[in-house]
Protein backbone atom coordinates (compact mmCIF):
# COMPACT_ATOMS: atom_id res chain seq x y z
CA UNK A 1 0.00 0.00 0.00
CA UNK A 2 1.44 3.33 -0.69
CA UNK A 3 1.49 5.20 2.31
CA UNK A 4 -0.60 8.91 2.45
CA UNK A 5 2.47 10.22 3.80
CA UNK A 6 4.11 9.59 0.30
CA UNK A 7 1.54 10.75 -1.67
CA UNK A 8 1.14 13.71 0.48
CA UNK A 9 4.18 14.80 0.29
CA UNK A 10 4.11 14.84 -3.63
CA UNK A 11 0.69 16.56 -3.71
CA UNK A 12 2.02 19.55 -1.58
CA UNK A 13 5.27 19.55 -3.53
CA UNK A 14 3.74 19.23 -7.20
CA UNK A 15 0.52 22.08 -6.58
CA UNK A 16 1.02 24.38 -3.43
CA UNK A 17 4.78 25.17 -5.46
CA UNK A 18 2.85 26.63 -8.24
CA UNK A 19 0.85 29.00 -5.94
CA UNK A 20 2.68 32.09 -7.45
CA UNK A 21 3.15 31.20 -10.75
CA UNK A 22 -0.14 31.90 -12.71
CA UNK A 23 1.14 34.29 -15.52
CA UNK A 24 -0.06 37.18 -17.44
CA UNK A 25 2.94 40.00 -17.75
CA UNK A 26 6.15 39.04 -17.04
CA UNK A 27 5.90 36.57 -14.49
CA UNK A 28 2.38 36.66 -12.99
CA UNK A 29 2.53 40.79 -11.91
CA UNK A 30 -0.03 43.33 -13.86
CA UNK A 31 1.24 46.55 -14.95
CA UNK A 32 -2.14 47.68 -15.93
CA UNK A 33 -2.83 49.57 -13.11
CA UNK A 34 -3.88 52.85 -15.21
CA UNK A 35 -5.98 53.42 -18.12
CA UNK A 36 -3.14 56.10 -19.37
CA UNK A 37 -0.45 54.70 -18.50
CA UNK A 38 -0.88 52.01 -20.92
CA UNK A 39 -1.09 53.99 -23.57
CA UNK A 40 2.28 55.04 -22.83
CA UNK A 41 3.06 51.44 -22.17
CA UNK A 42 4.17 52.69 -18.28
CA UNK A 43 6.85 54.76 -20.07
CA UNK A 44 5.92 57.77 -17.74
CA UNK A 45 6.21 55.55 -14.35
CA UNK A 46 7.68 57.56 -11.43
CA UNK A 47 8.25 60.30 -13.43
CA UNK A 48 5.30 62.08 -15.01
CA UNK A 49 3.32 62.93 -11.69
CA UNK A 50 0.13 63.60 -14.04
CA UNK A 51 -3.39 62.28 -12.56
CA UNK A 52 -3.92 60.05 -9.55
CA UNK A 53 -2.58 56.66 -10.42
CA UNK A 54 1.14 57.56 -9.60
CA UNK A 55 -0.18 56.79 -6.20
CA UNK A 56 0.86 53.43 -7.28
CA UNK A 57 3.94 54.09 -9.38
CA UNK A 58 5.80 57.09 -7.70
CA UNK A 59 4.03 58.54 -4.54
CA UNK A 60 6.72 61.09 -4.21
CA UNK A 61 5.14 62.47 -7.51
CA UNK A 62 1.94 63.16 -5.85
CA UNK A 63 3.02 66.73 -5.25
CA UNK A 64 2.72 67.48 -8.87
CA UNK A 65 -0.95 67.36 -8.49
CA UNK A 66 -2.97 70.21 -7.20
CA UNK A 67 -6.28 70.14 -4.73
CA UNK A 68 -8.02 66.45 -4.86
CA UNK A 69 -7.57 64.25 -7.66
CA UNK A 70 -9.49 60.92 -8.32
CA UNK A 71 -8.54 58.55 -11.01
CA UNK A 72 -11.50 55.90 -11.61
CA UNK A 73 -10.80 52.98 -14.19
CA UNK A 74 -9.13 49.80 -15.44
CA UNK A 75 -8.00 47.51 -18.06
CA UNK A 76 -10.09 45.23 -19.63
CA UNK A 77 -7.43 42.12 -21.00
CA UNK A 78 -8.22 39.27 -24.18
CA UNK A 79 -5.64 37.33 -23.60
CA UNK A 80 -4.22 34.26 -26.40
CA UNK A 81 -2.69 31.09 -25.34
CA UNK A 82 -2.02 28.18 -27.47
CA UNK A 83 -0.91 25.02 -26.18
CA UNK A 84 -0.01 22.25 -28.90
CA UNK A 85 1.18 18.59 -27.91
CA UNK A 86 4.22 17.49 -29.15
CA UNK A 87 4.91 14.22 -27.42
CA UNK A 88 3.76 14.91 -23.89
CA UNK A 89 3.49 10.73 -21.63
CA UNK A 90 3.59 9.25 -18.91
CA UNK A 91 5.03 6.16 -17.16
CA UNK A 92 3.08 2.57 -15.66
CA UNK A 93 4.61 1.19 -12.60
CA UNK A 94 6.57 -1.98 -13.25
CA UNK A 95 6.17 -0.96 -17.04
CA UNK A 96 9.58 0.77 -18.86
CA UNK A 97 7.46 2.24 -21.57
CA UNK A 98 6.17 5.59 -21.74
CA UNK A 99 2.45 5.98 -23.25
CA UNK A 100 1.31 9.10 -24.51
CA UNK A 101 -1.03 10.70 -21.89
CA UNK A 102 -3.83 11.95 -24.70
CA UNK A 103 -5.84 14.31 -24.46
CA UNK A 104 -7.15 17.86 -26.59
CA UNK A 105 -5.38 21.17 -26.15
CA UNK A 106 -6.98 22.70 -23.44
CA UNK A 107 -8.42 25.70 -25.42
CA UNK A 108 -7.84 28.96 -24.78
CA UNK A 109 -6.83 29.05 -21.18
CA UNK A 110 -7.83 32.57 -20.15
CA UNK A 111 -11.51 34.01 -19.13
CA UNK A 112 -12.34 36.85 -21.96
CA UNK A 113 -11.81 39.27 -20.69
CA UNK A 114 -9.94 39.57 -17.56
CA UNK A 115 -10.56 43.03 -16.14
CA UNK A 116 -8.74 44.57 -13.75
CA UNK A 117 -10.11 47.72 -11.37
CA UNK A 118 -8.02 50.38 -10.12
CA UNK A 119 -9.30 53.76 -8.15
CA UNK A 120 -7.16 56.10 -6.92
CA UNK A 121 -7.05 59.74 -4.97
CA UNK A 122 -4.89 62.41 -3.94
CA UNK A 123 -5.03 65.36 -1.61
CA UNK A 124 -3.26 68.44 -0.72
CA UNK A 125 -2.82 69.33 2.82
CA UNK A 126 -0.40 72.54 2.69
CA UNK A 127 2.42 73.88 1.31
CA UNK A 128 4.53 70.50 1.67
CA UNK A 129 2.26 67.94 2.21
CA UNK A 130 0.12 65.34 0.20
CA UNK A 131 -2.11 62.22 1.18
CA UNK A 132 -3.04 59.50 -1.23
CA UNK A 133 -5.02 55.80 -1.29
CA UNK A 134 -5.02 53.60 -4.25
CA UNK A 135 -6.88 50.31 -4.54
CA UNK A 136 -5.30 47.79 -6.96
CA UNK A 137 -5.02 44.19 -7.83
CA UNK A 138 -0.82 44.13 -8.74
CA UNK A 139 -0.72 40.19 -8.66
CA UNK A 140 -2.86 37.48 -10.22
CA UNK A 141 -5.06 35.97 -13.40
CA UNK A 142 -7.15 32.90 -14.07
CA UNK A 143 -6.03 30.07 -16.07
CA UNK A 144 -8.38 27.56 -16.85
CA UNK A 145 -8.07 24.92 -19.49
CA UNK A 146 -10.92 22.60 -20.64
CA UNK A 147 -11.58 18.84 -19.48
CA UNK A 148 -9.11 16.15 -20.96
CA UNK A 149 -6.35 18.80 -21.54
CA UNK A 150 -2.79 16.75 -22.49
CA UNK A 151 -1.36 18.73 -19.47
CA UNK A 152 -3.88 18.02 -16.95
CA UNK A 153 -1.23 16.40 -14.45
CA UNK A 154 0.73 19.82 -14.67
CA UNK A 155 -2.61 22.05 -14.17
CA UNK A 156 -6.04 22.14 -14.94
CA UNK A 157 -7.40 25.88 -12.98
CA UNK A 158 -4.86 28.53 -11.38
CA UNK A 159 -6.57 31.38 -9.97
CA UNK A 160 -4.71 34.25 -7.67
CA UNK A 161 -6.25 37.37 -6.60
CA UNK A 162 -4.63 39.39 -4.81
CA UNK A 163 -6.12 43.54 -3.53
CA UNK A 164 -4.03 45.87 -2.78
CA UNK A 165 -4.97 48.74 -0.34
CA UNK A 166 -2.00 51.54 -0.39
CA UNK A 167 -2.40 54.44 1.94
CA UNK A 168 0.94 56.92 0.76
CA UNK A 169 1.95 60.32 1.85
CA UNK A 170 4.54 62.89 -0.13
CA UNK A 171 6.73 65.08 1.24
CA UNK A 172 7.67 68.65 -1.10
CA UNK A 173 11.18 68.85 0.21
CA UNK A 174 11.52 72.37 -1.88
CA UNK A 175 9.98 73.55 -5.49
CA UNK A 176 12.10 70.62 -7.79
CA UNK A 177 12.77 67.83 -5.08
CA UNK A 178 10.12 65.70 -3.34
CA UNK A 179 9.84 62.24 -0.90
CA UNK A 180 6.98 60.11 -0.33
CA UNK A 181 6.26 56.52 0.59
CA UNK A 182 3.50 54.38 1.34
CA UNK A 183 2.73 50.89 3.10
CA UNK A 184 0.64 47.86 0.66
CA UNK A 185 -1.69 46.05 2.94
CA UNK A 186 -2.70 43.55 0.59
CA UNK A 187 -4.71 40.30 0.41
CA UNK A 188 -3.90 36.72 -1.32
CA UNK A 189 -6.53 34.41 -2.34
CA UNK A 190 -5.29 31.12 -4.46
CA UNK A 191 -7.28 28.29 -5.56
CA UNK A 192 -5.50 25.46 -7.58
CA UNK A 193 -6.56 22.27 -9.33
CA UNK A 194 -4.72 19.26 -11.23
CA UNK A 195 -5.37 15.93 -12.13
CA UNK A 196 -3.40 13.05 -10.59
CA UNK A 197 -2.25 9.86 -12.58
CA UNK A 198 -4.05 6.70 -11.30
CA UNK A 199 -1.89 3.48 -12.07
CA UNK A 200 -3.33 2.82 -15.20
CA UNK A 201 -4.42 4.77 -18.30
CA UNK A 202 -7.39 3.20 -18.45
CA UNK A 203 -8.55 4.39 -15.75
CA UNK A 204 -10.24 8.24 -14.49
CA UNK A 205 -7.94 10.67 -13.43
CA UNK A 206 -7.27 11.59 -9.69
CA UNK A 207 -7.90 15.47 -9.05
CA UNK A 208 -6.15 17.34 -6.41
CA UNK A 209 -7.62 20.83 -5.20
CA UNK A 210 -5.56 23.17 -3.17
CA UNK A 211 -7.91 26.58 -1.42
CA UNK A 212 -6.05 29.21 0.75
CA UNK A 213 -6.02 32.79 1.41
CA UNK A 214 -3.77 35.59 3.52
CA UNK A 215 -3.10 39.38 4.30
CA UNK A 216 0.41 41.03 4.74
CA UNK A 217 2.01 44.04 4.45
CA UNK A 218 4.56 45.52 2.48
CA UNK A 219 5.64 49.05 1.34
CA UNK A 220 7.18 50.96 -0.98
CA UNK A 221 9.12 54.29 -1.19
CA UNK A 222 9.88 57.08 -3.83
CA UNK A 223 11.76 60.03 -5.01
CA UNK A 224 11.08 62.64 -7.68
CA UNK A 225 13.37 65.55 -8.83
CA UNK A 226 13.22 68.40 -11.41
CA UNK A 227 16.06 69.52 -13.21
CA UNK A 228 14.94 72.07 -16.05
CA UNK A 229 12.96 70.26 -18.85
CA UNK A 230 13.26 67.03 -17.24
CA UNK A 231 11.50 65.04 -14.30
CA UNK A 232 13.03 61.96 -12.92
CA UNK A 233 11.82 59.70 -10.27
CA UNK A 234 12.64 56.66 -8.55
CA UNK A 235 10.60 54.16 -6.67
CA UNK A 236 11.19 50.98 -4.87
CA UNK A 237 8.28 48.52 -3.98
CA UNK A 238 9.30 45.89 -1.09
CA UNK A 239 8.51 42.08 -1.53
CA UNK A 240 5.22 41.33 0.32
CA UNK A 241 6.00 37.77 2.06
CA UNK A 242 2.56 35.69 2.82
CA UNK A 243 2.42 32.66 4.47
CA UNK A 244 -0.88 30.88 2.74
CA UNK A 245 -3.58 28.93 4.99
CA UNK A 246 -5.94 27.02 3.55
CA UNK A 247 -7.49 22.87 2.75
CA UNK A 248 -5.64 20.54 0.38
CA UNK A 249 -7.94 17.94 -1.09
CA UNK A 250 -7.29 14.54 -2.77
CA UNK A 251 -9.86 12.66 -4.04
CA UNK A 252 -10.48 10.05 -6.85
CA UNK A 253 -7.45 8.09 -6.53
CA UNK A 254 -7.97 4.13 -6.51
CA UNK A 255 -6.85 0.86 -6.02
CA UNK A 256 -3.29 1.16 -3.81
CA UNK A 257 -3.48 4.47 -4.01
CA UNK A 258 -6.85 4.90 -2.62
CA UNK A 259 -5.54 5.80 0.58
CA UNK A 260 -4.32 9.22 -0.38
CA UNK A 261 -8.00 10.59 -0.77
CA UNK A 262 -7.38 13.20 2.27
CA UNK A 263 -8.62 16.23 3.13
CA UNK A 264 -5.66 18.21 4.88
CA UNK A 265 -5.04 21.87 6.26
CA UNK A 266 -1.86 23.32 4.64
CA UNK A 267 0.26 26.42 4.38
CA UNK A 268 2.86 27.70 2.15
CA UNK A 269 5.09 30.76 2.47
CA UNK A 270 5.33 32.84 -0.97
CA UNK A 271 7.53 36.14 -1.27
CA UNK A 272 6.34 38.07 -4.11
CA UNK A 273 9.21 40.07 -5.25
CA UNK A 274 10.85 43.47 -5.03
CA UNK A 275 10.16 45.49 -7.41
CA UNK A 276 12.39 48.91 -8.37
CA UNK A 277 11.77 51.72 -11.04
CA UNK A 278 13.55 54.65 -12.70
CA UNK A 279 12.13 57.14 -14.59
CA UNK A 280 12.36 60.07 -16.86
CA UNK A 281 10.45 62.70 -18.43
CA UNK A 282 11.69 65.25 -21.12
CA UNK A 283 9.32 68.53 -21.48
CA UNK A 284 6.93 67.85 -18.85
CA UNK A 285 5.94 71.47 -20.06
CA UNK A 286 5.92 71.25 -23.68
CA UNK A 287 3.57 69.48 -26.20
CA UNK A 288 5.43 67.33 -27.55
CA UNK A 289 7.16 65.02 -24.56
CA UNK A 290 9.48 62.13 -24.09
CA UNK A 291 9.14 59.51 -21.15
CA UNK A 292 11.53 56.52 -20.34
CA UNK A 293 11.15 53.51 -17.99
CA UNK A 294 13.23 50.93 -16.72
CA UNK A 295 12.50 48.26 -14.27
CA UNK A 296 14.32 45.52 -11.97
CA UNK A 297 12.37 42.62 -10.36
CA UNK A 298 13.57 40.36 -7.97
CA UNK A 299 11.90 37.20 -9.02
CA UNK A 300 14.71 35.11 -8.13
CA UNK A 301 13.36 35.03 -4.66
CA UNK A 302 11.19 32.16 -6.63
CA UNK A 303 14.33 29.95 -6.50
CA UNK A 304 12.20 27.23 -4.44
CA UNK A 305 9.39 27.49 -1.90
CA UNK A 306 8.96 26.13 1.18
CA UNK A 307 5.53 23.96 1.78
CA UNK A 308 4.60 23.21 5.35
CA UNK A 309 2.20 20.54 5.48
CA UNK A 310 0.50 20.01 9.02
CA UNK A 311 1.91 16.82 10.91
CA UNK A 312 4.85 16.43 7.92
CA UNK A 313 8.04 17.95 7.89
CA UNK A 314 8.51 20.83 5.53
CA UNK A 315 8.75 20.36 2.06
CA UNK A 316 10.65 22.19 -0.85
CA UNK A 317 10.26 22.63 -4.46
CA UNK A 318 12.80 24.23 -6.80
CA UNK A 319 11.37 27.14 -9.28
CA UNK A 320 14.52 28.55 -10.71
CA UNK A 321 12.72 31.69 -11.63
CA UNK A 322 15.88 34.69 -12.59
CA UNK A 323 16.06 38.62 -12.38
CA UNK A 324 14.29 40.12 -14.97
CA UNK A 325 13.96 43.77 -16.05
CA UNK A 326 11.75 45.84 -18.32
CA UNK A 327 12.78 49.10 -20.67
CA UNK A 328 9.99 51.42 -22.40
CA UNK A 329 9.94 54.85 -24.35
CA UNK A 330 6.79 56.68 -25.17
CA UNK A 331 5.80 60.40 -26.84
CA UNK A 332 2.78 62.19 -25.67
CA UNK A 333 1.72 65.30 -28.12
CA UNK A 334 -0.81 68.00 -27.67
CA UNK A 335 -3.12 68.35 -30.51
CA UNK A 336 -4.86 70.89 -28.87
CA UNK A 337 -6.02 72.54 -25.64
CA UNK A 338 -8.14 69.82 -25.00
CA UNK A 339 -6.49 66.70 -26.86
CA UNK A 340 -3.39 64.54 -26.53
CA UNK A 341 -2.43 61.66 -27.45
CA UNK A 342 0.30 59.03 -26.93
CA UNK A 343 2.16 56.16 -27.96
CA UNK A 344 4.27 53.52 -26.51
CA UNK A 345 6.67 50.61 -26.46
CA UNK A 346 8.03 48.30 -24.14
CA UNK A 347 10.49 45.21 -23.81
CA UNK A 348 9.93 42.57 -20.94
CA UNK A 349 11.31 39.66 -19.90
CA UNK A 350 9.90 36.23 -18.54
CA UNK A 351 11.42 35.19 -14.95
CA UNK A 352 10.03 31.20 -16.37
CA UNK A 353 13.26 29.55 -17.64
CA UNK A 354 13.07 26.99 -19.98
CA UNK A 355 13.95 24.13 -17.27
CA UNK A 356 10.92 24.98 -15.14
CA UNK A 357 8.57 26.66 -17.81
CA UNK A 358 4.91 24.57 -17.71
CA UNK A 359 1.65 24.79 -18.76
CA UNK A 360 0.65 26.96 -15.32
CA UNK A 361 3.24 29.64 -16.75
CA UNK A 362 3.08 29.70 -20.39
CA UNK A 363 4.99 32.65 -20.75
CA UNK A 364 7.70 34.18 -23.03
CA UNK A 365 9.72 37.45 -23.20
CA UNK A 366 7.17 40.20 -24.60
CA UNK A 367 6.68 43.20 -26.47
CA UNK A 368 4.00 45.85 -25.77
CA UNK A 369 3.40 48.63 -28.35
CA UNK A 370 0.49 50.49 -27.20
CA UNK A 371 -1.39 54.06 -28.35
CA UNK A 372 -3.94 56.42 -26.25
CA UNK A 373 -5.53 59.52 -25.79
CA UNK A 374 -6.71 61.88 -23.21
CA UNK A 375 -9.72 64.78 -23.86
CA UNK A 376 -10.22 66.98 -21.46
CA UNK A 377 -13.77 67.14 -21.11
CA UNK A 378 -13.74 70.81 -18.54
CA UNK A 379 -11.10 72.32 -16.48
CA UNK A 380 -12.15 69.28 -13.77
CA UNK A 381 -12.36 66.17 -15.97
CA UNK A 382 -10.31 64.13 -18.44
CA UNK A 383 -11.16 60.99 -20.11
CA UNK A 384 -8.45 58.47 -21.17
CA UNK A 385 -8.54 55.67 -23.41
CA UNK A 386 -5.92 53.03 -24.39
CA UNK A 387 -4.79 50.41 -26.47
CA UNK A 388 -2.24 47.94 -26.38
CA UNK A 389 -0.84 44.91 -28.38
CA UNK A 390 1.22 42.42 -26.47
CA UNK A 391 3.69 40.04 -28.76
CA UNK A 392 4.71 36.98 -26.76
CA UNK A 393 7.67 34.87 -28.08
CA UNK A 394 6.82 31.16 -28.78
CA UNK A 395 8.35 28.88 -26.07
CA UNK A 396 9.01 24.94 -25.53
CA UNK A 397 7.80 23.39 -22.89
CA UNK A 398 9.57 20.22 -22.00
CA UNK A 399 10.04 18.91 -18.66
CA UNK A 400 8.97 15.86 -16.19
CA UNK A 401 7.91 15.94 -12.86
CA UNK A 402 7.44 12.75 -10.78
CA UNK A 403 4.28 10.72 -9.15
CA UNK A 404 4.38 8.88 -5.80
CA UNK A 405 8.16 8.95 -5.76
CA UNK A 406 9.99 6.31 -3.63
CA UNK A 407 7.46 4.20 -3.74
CA UNK A 408 6.03 1.18 -5.90
CA UNK A 409 3.92 2.93 -7.41
CA UNK A 410 5.93 5.80 -9.14
CA UNK A 411 4.78 7.30 -12.33
CA UNK A 412 6.46 9.99 -14.36
CA UNK A 413 4.68 12.49 -16.38
CA UNK A 414 6.15 14.34 -19.67
CA UNK A 415 5.15 17.17 -20.94
CA UNK A 416 6.83 18.09 -24.13
CA UNK A 417 4.39 20.97 -26.11
CA UNK A 418 4.95 24.35 -27.60
CA UNK A 419 3.28 27.76 -26.28
CA UNK A 420 2.27 30.54 -28.29
CA UNK A 421 0.31 33.53 -28.22
CA UNK A 422 -0.71 37.34 -27.77
CA UNK A 423 -2.55 39.87 -25.69
CA UNK A 424 -5.12 42.91 -26.67
CA UNK A 425 -5.76 45.58 -23.76
CA UNK A 426 -8.08 48.03 -23.74
CA UNK A 427 -7.59 50.74 -20.93
CA UNK A 428 -9.98 53.72 -19.41
CA UNK A 429 -10.22 55.79 -16.98
CA UNK A 430 -11.79 59.67 -15.52
CA UNK A 431 -9.35 61.63 -13.83
CA UNK A 432 -11.24 64.20 -11.73
CA UNK A 433 -9.93 67.40 -9.84
CA UNK A 434 -12.08 68.63 -6.68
Amino acid sequence: MLRVRTLTQFCFCSVLATIATPANAGGFYLQEQSGKETGRAYSGGAASGDNASTVFFNPAAMTELEDINIDLGGNILFVNSRQSDSGSSRTIPGSPIAVPTGGNDGGNPFDQPVAIPSAFVTAQVDERIWVGMGISSPFGIVVDYDNGFFGRYDSIRSDLLTINVQPSAAFKIDENLSIGGGIDIQYVDVELTSALPNLSPQQSDGVLEVTGDDWSVGWNVGIFGKIGPIQMGAHYRSGTSHKVNGQYAVSGLEGPLASGNVELPAKAPINLPDIATFSITYGADKPLRFHGTWRWYNWSEFDRIEIIPEGLDPLLSEQGYRDTWSAAFGIAYNINDRLIVRAGTMYDETPTVDAFRSTRVPDGDRIWATFGTTYDVSDKISLNFSYAHIFVSTEEINRTDGFFERSPAEIEGTIRATNSGDADIIGFSASIRL
